[in-house]
């Protein structure tokens, strides 16, 4: 990661939170409307959709067909997803946990808080490729992470959520493994401060496989 500073305490989850707002209701819901799929990418810098309509957020503002809207919170995310040329809205019938934000709330973010976010996808996109360059990674909005599943267990990056308020990455066994390594409900998790690095990330992704496939 590079040397943008490591945030924390409200400012971070209030902008987590309007971030995967716009995730939700300006970039997968309305694809999910035109082409059928939620599945997201991350690339350097942004958060994209994967097929029509084209949008992208890109911390402080979002670009799309008709043009870019700011989250400077002058607009609601309804607003937002109307300025830059898409039918805002969270995906229909898909799933039921969505963010804590709206369609009608203001779209506000810290601007240093969204690009540290952003880069620790990254990170963690970059750490996937290094560790499981065969699968392709997808940002999910119900839950806001970046994943991957191989051989029975997930693997991924959180920006924060009701787990932890830090970012981190994790690795998430379908069925459970007696070891001491595996230290969170649903498997192990590592916050940015400890695996603060492509290396350090790829490096835990590593260590959990080899705990749920020994190869003796």
């Amino acid at each position: 990661m590079s040397d943008t500073p490591r945030p924390g305490g409200d400012e971070l989850r209030t902008t987590v939170e309007v971030l995967h707002g716009v995730v939700e209701h300006v970039l997968a819901g309305p694809q999910h409307r035109a082409s059928g799929t939620i599945r997201l990418r991350v690339t350097p810098g942004a958060i994209g959709t994967v097929r029509d309509p084209a949008v992208r957020l890109l911390g402080d503002r979002v670009v799309g067909p008709a043009g870019e809207a700011p989250l400077d919170g002058s607009l609601s995310l309804a607003d937002v997803g109307r300025r830059v040329g898409v039918e805002p809205g969270v995906p229909d019938g898909v799933y039921t946990d969505h963010a804590a934000v709206g369609s009608d709330d203001p779209a506000r973010v810290d601007a240093g808080i969204s690009v540290a976010v952003l880069e620790w996808f990254a990170v963690g996109a970059a750490a996937l490729v290094t560790f499981a360059p065969e699968s392709e990674a997808v940002l999910w909005p119900e839950h806001f992470d970046l994943a991957v599943t191989v051989d029975g267990v997930n693997y991924g990056v959180s920006p924060g959520d009701g787990f932890s308020a830090a970012p981190y990455a994790y690795v998430g066994p379908h069925s459970p493994v007696d070891d001491t390594f595996f230290d969170a409900p649903f498997g192990a998790a590592r916050t940015w401060d400890q695996v603060p690095d492509v290396a350090g990330v790829a490096a835990f992704f590593a260590d959990g496989r080899g705990r749920v496939h020994p190869t003796g």
